[in-house]
This record gives structure tokens, sequence and C-alpha cells, in this order.
């Protein structure tokens, strides 16, 4: 791959040369599994196949039936049509939980990825049921947010904030314990997680006890190491990452006036913000950005456990579920879940 176009606008840090900008290799497993799925895997999103490529995700997104969900009854699933944001839409809750459990549960208020141009509330519910509602005896709600372009910032942002008040005003009728709620999401879900701890804490709303950001969608400047190396590599890269972010953003995009709700690298008070579990991959374009806010959040005082998983890829569990790392990056998701729901409220 030709670097020369990356050489100029490369922050200046004494002592690299060019060979450190070179990308850190694929794990093994990993680069097996991305071979078998083909070129398509990799190719970019722009502004001229956006449209194009919203379609299809549309059309080829495994989307669950609520029959689907409910596993043969061992599922309560339910959708919820709930008051949006002023001025906004109704907002749209998919809300699960394991059958049969009396008394409430605490809750995973969760966002799914797609570079907030893709996705929906229901083909993230099917892992989450399996790997976490059933283990940890906890309830799902996934939100359904709108979509960029057709709905820009801070349409997205307030939807899950809209739904995530109404679903703990309402946690006695819903079985939910309202002094254990977890925010997570993956990629673009991440990101918007995080922004959902941000607001809570300064509009004073509802109470969380974790932040669970995966491969996190942070920052829309782009302006990372890991943005660079990964260039035309990631199944993320740089171009489909800046092309969402104008999508969100519109003509705010790259703004140095941007709210850390758009974008919570922007953030510069990160203190008095519920413990963080944060995830990324060495070989992933949202490296950098995802290192740098746990780092962020130590220094404010609060708590995060970071992990960058070696060799991996931005959705490497996704396109690779069986693979060693897959199975190890589950699994410490969990254990951290798990503490969090049986500290002391």
């Amino acid at each position: 791959m030709d670097r020369t176009h990356l050489a100029d606008d490369l922050p200046s840090e004494p002592g690299l040369v060019p060979a450190a900008w070179d990308a850190p290799p694929l794990d093994p497993e990993l680069a097996v599994a991305l071979a078998g799925l083909g070129r398509d895997v990799r190719e970019p999103v722009t502004r001229e196949n956006l449209v194009a490529l919203q379609k299809r995700d549309a059309a080829a997104r495994p989307r669950p039936t609520l029959e689907d969900l409910r596993a043969g009854g061992r599922f309560e699933v339910a959708e919820l049509r709930v008051p949006g944001p002023p001025g906004g839409p109704d907002v749209t809750l998919v809300s699960a939980r394991p059958a049969g459990i009396t008394g409430p549960l605490p809750l995973l208020y969760y966002m799914h990825g797609g570079g907030m141009v893709t996705g929906n509330a229901w083909s993230v519910l099917p892992r989450l049921l399996r790997e976490w509602a059933a283990t940890l005896e906890l309830a799902v709600v996934s939100v359904e947010y709108r979509l960029a372009p057709a709905a820009r910032y801070p349409a997205a942002v307030e939807d899950c904030y809209a739904g995530l008040v109404w679903t703990t005003a309402r946690a006695a009728q819903l079985g939910i314990d309202a002094g254990r709620v977890v925010v997570g999401g993956k990629s673009a879900g991440g990101g918007l997680a995080a922004v959902l701890a941000l607001l809570a804490r300064d509009r004073r709303g509802p109470g969380t006890i974790g932040q669970l950001l995966l491969c996190p969608m942070l920052d829309d400047r782009g302006n990372t190491c890991s943005s660079r190396q990964m260039a035309g590599i990631d199944t993320w890269d740089r171009i489909s990452n800046a092309t969402a972010w104008q999508a969100v953003l519109g003509d705010r995009y790259g703004a140095a006036d941007l709210p850390p709700y758009a974008a919570p690298a922007r953030a510069t008070d990160l203190s008095a913000l519920p413990p963080a579990y944060v995830e990324v991959g060495s070989a992933e374009t949202l490296r950098d950005e995802a290192v740098a806010y746990a780092q962020a959040l130590w220094r404010a005082g609060g708590q995060a456990e970071l992990h960058v998983w070696p060799g991996a890829c931005h959705g490497f569990d996704t396109f690779a579920p069986r693979a060693a790392l897959s199975q190890d990056a589950r699994e410490a998701r969990t254990r951290w879940l798990r503490r969090i729901l049986r500290q002391p409220c």
C-alpha cells in the first residue's frame, strides 16, 4: 500500500521512523476468517455508495422476529413504542428478559453498531440474550434509534436518551432494578453508550452503574496513529469512519466547538462517570481513541478496564466468533458485567 499520501498529516513524534506506522499484524485465525469472507467485508463506506450500502444492509442483516427471540419460551420479549425526544418521533425499544424469573432484574440498555448509518435493534439481541441475559439473569433493552444521514445529530443521541429515561422511570412495571443499569454498545453503539453516561451525569438523569464500550466510535476527527495505520486495511477504515461521521454531523463535522454529546472524545470533563469496560483491537482503526478515552477516565479519577486484543480488527468477534481471541473477549466482557452487577449499590 502506498502510504506517501498519509505522510504529510502524521503527527511529529521524536524517534518515529516511517516503518513505525506499518499496520500491526492480524491474529492468524482472524486473518483466515476474513480471507474467507471475501473483499466485500473491507469495502469502504463512501458518500457515493452509502445509500446503496444502507439498502443492502437493511435487506441482508438478520432481523429476528419476536417469536425467534423468545426461543421457544426461554425469554419474554416485547416491542415498546415510547415517547421520543421533544419534537421527535416515538422510539421503539425491544425489551427482553429470561422467562420465569420473578423480582426486578438488572438491565443492560444497549445500542447497536453500524456507524450510526446502518443496523437495527433486533439483530443484536440473539447474542445478547444467549451470552448475558440467560447466564447473568439480566434484562436487555435494545434501542431502535434514527440513522444518519436521514436524521443527523442529535437525533440518535436524543432517541437513546429518551428511551433510557422512559425505561428507568417505569422500572417497577418492567421488572427492572433501576439501581443496577448498565449502558452498553458496540462500535457506534459504544460511542452512544459513552454519550448516555455523559448526558445522564450532566442532566441529572438516570443513574447507571457501568458503561460497556466495545470498539467504541468516539472521535470524529480521525487524526490518530491507528486511523492512519489501518487505512485501507481494517474492516472499518478511516474512509468509512469519516463518511459515517460526516453523515451524522453534516456541516458540523470537524467543528472546533463540537459538543462531547456528539463525539465523546471531545469531552474535557470525564469525572463522576460510572466504571467503564473499554475494548478494542490492536489492528483496528478505533484503537487509539479507545485507549485515549480509558486514559482520560483514569486521569479524571474514574475507573476503566481496558482490553486491547492483539491482532484484532474491528468487529472481530462477529466475523470470527469461534476464534480463540473472540472467545477470550466474550469471557472478559462477561466477567466484568458479572462483577459490576454484583457490586453493592
